[in-house]
């Protein structure tokens, strides 16, 4: 006895399948489609949805999303990751660091009638070379395109 085929919107759906439906609806609700409400509970039903015909029904009104652009070769000095975002955090703070270091160091230089050792690099120096090292190592770093 053989089995007839399932049609395809009976199909059982991935957690991929659940992702792709959730990032469709994030982008939905970004763009003003839904509002904080419908996108939770639309999110919580793409999550209970055990077919094809489920998911569908979670996004049935929504207009086709537009594609998105293609990220630029070398556009990015970070990655979206979390190791992305992390050293791009530490990069801002040590610019500010590095920053009010100098212009210290610029008034006092300005102020006094001596020369003034450059003490700004002991302060800026030695965390960028961290910096570097761990970006050098790929910490942060987008992939190659």
């Amino acid at each position: 006895m053989s089995e007839l085929p399932v049609p395809p919107e009976d199909l059982r759906v991935s957690d991929a399948d659940r992702r792709r439906v959730q990032e469709r609806l994030r982008r939905a609700h970004e763009s003003g489609e839904l509002d904080l409400g419908e996108f939770d509970e639309r999110v919580g039903a793409a999550w209970a949805a055990r077919t094809r015909a489920d998911l569908v029904r979670t996004t049935s009104d929504l207009p086709e999303p537009e594609a998105a652009p293609a990220p630029k070769p070398g556009g990015r000095v970070f990655s979206d990751s979390g190791g992305g975002v992390a050293m791009r955090v530490l990069t801002i703070i040590w610019a500010c660091l590095s920053a009010v270091a100098l212009t210290s160091w610029g008034i006092v230089a300005l102020s006094t009638d001596g020369d003034v050792d450059p003490w700004w690099l002991w302060v800026a120096g030695p965390p960028a070379a961290v910096l570097l090292v761990l970006y050098v190592a790929g910490i942060g770093r987008p992939p190659r395109l």
